[in-house]
């Protein structure tokens, strides 16, 4: 199987082998390079060592230097140099922000004119409050990830001697603190009757992330053997997600991805509560290897069909609408309102600090702080 999202996979005899998209003939036929090791990290030093490297000295002899040199190219050459070290989702994320927003606007301006006044000004035409719309306007998160994706760019053409130095001093969006939709406690209860009843596959697994915080990708890819309801424990070992083609001559655009999850910190051990594992028992299939959305090995629920399975049973519950990812934010809160220690709640989380669970997904009712206030006493 591959690693992180690569195509690279240890053979039969033990061996490594990598593929790699080298370009197309005048067909269009894709043509691949072949890569054999007797480890993972020595294909991927291969594959490395056989990207084209930039040859400052011959550009600057043919008048290509930093003057001259189009941001676009060195745009093309980071992206190369990225690509073997990067998650096949990362690196589709990478792809789409420069072919989609970088290149149109800035891909025909020299090096030296990647000024901090101007991305300024690019800054400032791309934002407009709320999401991306008709007009082009992008988020917050999305201008920030565009011009970190810059900044690495800009680095990498230092150490390679495309350019001599730069300096930006930048103005980022300020960020809107969005309200973070937390089921009530009678929400809660009214959805997990809901749910309880008629109960299926994709039923329980909206349950068991309102009782573990699970991300979507997560209960997505989660199987059996990821269960052990003899010790109460629940390992996310994996994410899935559909990312686009982009170097694949395959017909079609998209594909579903399992690969491990977004950061080591999600890779995690959860502890079940008894009254979720009771739940579980009752739904154990013969084979282990099965997806708990299906109780079947060979097929899964993608993310986009389970959210709109849960849009419905939110819809069958008469309860206010919802998206998926509030299972995730009320999870959070009730822990908190019962008064779980922080950092264990992070660590179930999957969070790389107490900070963003704090900051992100503790959400008091005004009951709480209203019950927080009266604790007080006068002397």
């Amino acid at each position: 199987m591959a690693k992180r999202g690569e195509n690279i996979y240890k053979r039969k005899d033990g061996r490594w082998e990598a593929r790699v998209i080298k370009g197309h003939n005048k067909q269009g036929k894709t043509l691949y390079a072949y890569f054999y090791g007797n480890s993972y990290k020595e294909v991927k030093d291969k594959i490395y060592m056989s990207l084209p490297s930039v040859n400052y000295e011959s550009t600057a002899a043919t008048g290509t230097n930093e003057e001259t040199v189009r941001f676009e190219v060195v745009l093309d050459l980071w992206l190369n140099h990225k690509k073997v070290r990067l998650k096949e989702s990362s690196y589709v994320k990478y792809f789409n922000l420069i072919h989609n927003h970088i290149k149109p606007s800035l891909g025909n301006y020299p090096l030296t004119g990647i000024t901090g006044a101007l991305l300024n000004a690019y800054i400032a035409e791309k934002h407009k409050s709320g999401k991306r719309n008709a007009a082009g306007g992008l988020s917050e998160k999305t201008i920030k990830d565009i011009i970190t994706l810059i900044k690495s760019v800009l680095r990498y053409a230092k150490e390679e001697g495309l350019v001599s130095d730069f300096s930006l001093n930048l103005i980022f969006p300020r960020d809107k603190i969005k309200e973070m939709r937390v089921l009530t406690k009678d929400e809660q209860s009214t959805l997990e009757k809901y749910l309880c009843s008629d109960m299926d596959a994709s039923k329980l697994g909206v349950l068991i992330c309102l009782y573990t915080g699970l991300r979507v990708g997560e209960i997505c890819a989660l199987k059996w053997t990821d269960i052990a309801l003899d010790e109460h424990t629940l390992t996310v070992r994996r994410t899935m997600q559909r990312v686009q083609t982009v170097d694949d001559s395959s017909l079609s655009k998209t594909k579903v991805l399992v690969t491990e999850p977004k950061s080591d910190c999600s890779t995690r051990v959860i502890p079940l509560p008894d009254c979720l594992t009771e739940r579980l028992l009752m739904f154990r299939p013969v084979c282990p290897d099965a997806y708990v959305l299906t109780g079947k090995a060979a097929r899964y629920l993608e993310p986009r069909t389970f959210q709109n399975h849960f849009k419905a049973y939110i819809t069958g519950s008469g309860i206010k609408d919802a998206n998926f990812h509030c299972t995730r934010h009320t999870f959070a809160t009730r822990c908190v309102e019962l008064g779980f220690e922080i950092k264990s709640l992070s660590e179930i989380l999957g969070h790389a600090n107490v900070n963003i669970t704090l900051n992100r997904y503790v959400h008091p009712s005004f009951d709480m702080k209203r019950d927080n206030m009266n604790k007080l006493s006068l002397h």
